[in-house]
């Protein structure tokens, strides 16, 4: 096979003219972002934002280059747009959508639920969460997908014990790969373990919008989106752009988080997506030794801030050495020791997560029920 780099993929595009007679598409400094993993291409093209719908043939003119060249497996060309920031704005544009519209979703075709687990900071156990959440919804029967929303440090391919790439259907779409039941899609099965993604807000929402889109998910009960941690660019993407059927907010129990947690409630809620509760993470440790509980990182703070925001409280999850261990390991908690208190726990948040999601497509018009763990 021959071998693919930056150099032969900028030489192919430097063939690509952005209109006819004019400069290409490398002398004008469009292309950005390339990512190349054993014959597989992406790249970004950086159009105006009024050029956006006008620019699909430049997008497959550039595909088509790069598929012809020797070597390539698969392409994936993303269009993206700097927006012009607004007059007197700050440093951070408000969304212009407001409560109550969704105007920009628009439904993925089979998947009947789609579920974001958020959390305001880094570090408290989010997609551990999502992936225990994932297959022990998957081991109850129900048809479940994984989408790894986090495009700069995706861990899904290494919790759910999957590596390599996925295959492709006509060079168009993505097949998702699958363990343990669950079917999953990662930025981290298309780039190398250790490749830094510098990407810009426009690129990351584009690749969000092809991993969601532009994969062959089949017929899904319910879709888990791990977002990366914050409110930025990914979250808004999919709060936006995608119909959430709700999401849940992972948070430790300590101060720190919890103010964080806020901000990240209340971002969902300015778009009208529906936060079904918190889960409060590493809410306790049990030495192994004595037995003893310590309260590492507080508690009891989750369930106190989801009842002064009238949100549901879910459910905690202790700190447990098994846990990391397990993810590590790529095999979840809820499969590597199905008789423990952890596996139940999660258990007991899935099976209600899938409840609320179902209550939510029944059409009552009625806010989501508030659930108290006691």
């Amino acid at each position: 096979m021959a071998d693919v780099t930056r150099e032969t993929i900028m030489a192919a595009l430097g063939n690509v003219r952005k209109a006819e007679g004019g400069a290409d598409v490398v002398s004008l400094d469009m292309i950005s972002g390339v990512v190349i993993r054993d014959g597989n291409v992406g790249f970004a093209i950086e159009v105006e934002a009024s050029e956006g719908a006008a620019s699909e043939p430049l997008r497959q003119a550039c595909e088509a280059a790069i598929e012809a060249l020797p070597g390539v497996l698969s392409v994936t060309a993303v269009l993206t747009a700097e927006r012009p920031a607004e007059r007197g704005a700050g440093p951070k544009a408000e969304t212009s959508q407001a409560p109550g519209t969704q105007s920009q979703s628009q439904a993925i075709p089979g998947i009947a639920a789609i579920l974001a687990v958020a959390s305001g900071k880094g570090g408290v156990g989010k997609s551990t969460t999502a992936v225990n959440l994932a297959v022990a919804m998957a081991a109850d029967g129900a048809r479940v997908g994984l989408l790894d929303c986090d495009v700069f440090g995706p861990s899904i391919p290494r919790m759910m014990r999957l590596s390599g790439q996925p295959e492709t259907v006509d060079g168009k779409q993505l097949m998702a790969m699958e363990n343990y039941g669950v079917k999953c899609m990662s930025m981290g099965f298309l780039v190398e373990e250790d490749t830094p993604m510098i990407w810009r807000g426009p690129m990351v929402m584009s690749a969000l919008e092809q991993m969601l889109r532009q994969v062959r998910w089949g017929e899904l009960d319910i879709l888990v989106c791990d977002l990366p941690p914050g409110t930025g660019d990914a979250q808004l993407t999919m709060a936006q752009n995608v119909p959430l059927t709700g999401a849940v907010v992972v948070s430790t129990p300590q101060d720190v988080a919890l103010a964080d947690v806020r901000r990240g409630i209340a971002m969902f809620e300015k778009v009208d997506v529906p936060v079904f509760g918190i889960i409060e993470n590493m809410s306790y440790f049990l030495c192994p030794h004595c037995g003893e509980r310590s309260e590492i990182f507080d508690h009891g703070g989750a369930r106190q801030t989801a009842a002064q925001l009238g949100i549901g409280f879910l459910g905690e999850i202790p700190l447990d050495a098994a846990i990391r261990e397990a993810s590590d390991s790529g095999e979840p908690i809820v499969l590597s020791a199905p008789q423990s208190a952890h596996a139940a726990a999660y258990r007991g948040i899935a099976q209600r997560v899938l409840d609320l999601c179902h209550a939510a497509h029944a059409g009552s018009g009625r806010a989501a029920p508030k659930i108290v763990m006691m």
